[in-house]
């Protein structure tokens, strides 16, 4: 099998980190970007001219095109981008800091957006390639107090990849949204900011950050990394890659609960139409 080149962001820790280390074990080779790439001097040592370590700050969209400049320089093409940096702060959306809600946009949406942008050149003039995008599954189901600004840019993130799949695939792109539930990382350790939570909100928000943070983490990142290094040499990706017992859980509840409504509400959907029958009974207002 050929070697893939992969241009991983946030690579000096968590899944980010895991996955470089699956990518260079498996024989390709990695551009590792970080804040501060000297995090990743170990991987150098190691590893050698596999690995190019690269300081990176994607809120930056300068300096994301500097770096997919230099990945291209050294390697000649990159085969696999992976859009991993992000991060959250817990707060309820009425008491949030907005400078922080923004920050953490900033970071989890305009990040992936600068990364998945600047690389379209690229993977066009090589006729290809793959876009992995970190999300979770919060960012399908949603619902999780205290991570308003986290799950807003998870359900962007999927929307934007949704329109640049149907927009390049002519092009040879593909695209692979990763929803993971949770894993043991430091998501929700010492990168995780929680603001002052309002005694109104502590049955919501407060039970959300407890149980983050003294629940036992069943999933294990690098076997997600090995999973993922697997699933990206295949010829046809799924669109949508779950990862953890509580992610396939809980899409597969929400899916059905999503169609059994539309399926409740579906004459009252089809009577807003011109030509339709108007006015319909609504749905028994069950309890």
């Amino acid at each position: 099998m050929a070697i893939q080149t992969w241009f991983i962001t946030g690579s000096s820790r968590g899944f980010g980190r895991s996955l470089t280390v699956a990518a260079l074990e498996a024989g390709d080779q990695v551009v590792a970007t970080a804040r501060r790439p000297e995090h990743l001097a170990d991987l150098v040592e190691r590893f050698g001219d596999q690995v190019l370590p690269v300081a990176l700050d994607v809120t930056d969209a300068e300096a994301v095109a500097a770096a997919l400049d230099t990945a291209r320089d050294r390697f000649g093409r990159i085969d696999v981008i992976v859009n991993n940096a992000g991060y959250a702060n817990v707060a309820p959306v009425e008491t949030a800091p907005e400078d922080d809600f923004r920050r953490q946009f900033e970071t989890n949406f305009w990040g992936v957006y600068n990364v998945s942008k600047a690389a379209l050149p690229l993977l066009k003039a090589q006729g290809g390639g793959i876009v992995v995008q970190f999300s979770s599954i919060g960012g399908r189901v949603g619902g999780s107090s205290g991570l308003g600004s986290y799950q807003a840019a998870k359900f962007a993130i999927d929307g934007l990849t949704r329109v640049l799949a149907t927009e390049t695939a002519p092009f040879g792109i593909r695209y692979l949204v990763v929803e993971p539930s949770g894993f043991a990382t430091d998501w929700a350790g010492s990168s995780m900011d929680v603001q002052d939570v309002p005694p109104e909100y502590q049955a919501t928000v407060g039970t959300f950050t407890d149980r983050a943070r003294g629940s036992r983490i069943a999933g294990d990142p690098d076997r997600a990394a090995g999973i993922l290094v697997r699933v990206v040499k295949r010829e046809h990706l799924p669109s949508h890659l779950l990862l953890g017992a509580n992610a396939a859980g809980m899409a597969l509840d929400y899916s059905r609960q999503q169609i059994a409504e539309a399926e409740a509400w579906q004459t009252v959907s089809l009577s807003a139409d011109f030509d339709a029958e108007y006015p319909v009974e609504l749905p028994a207002d069950a309890k």
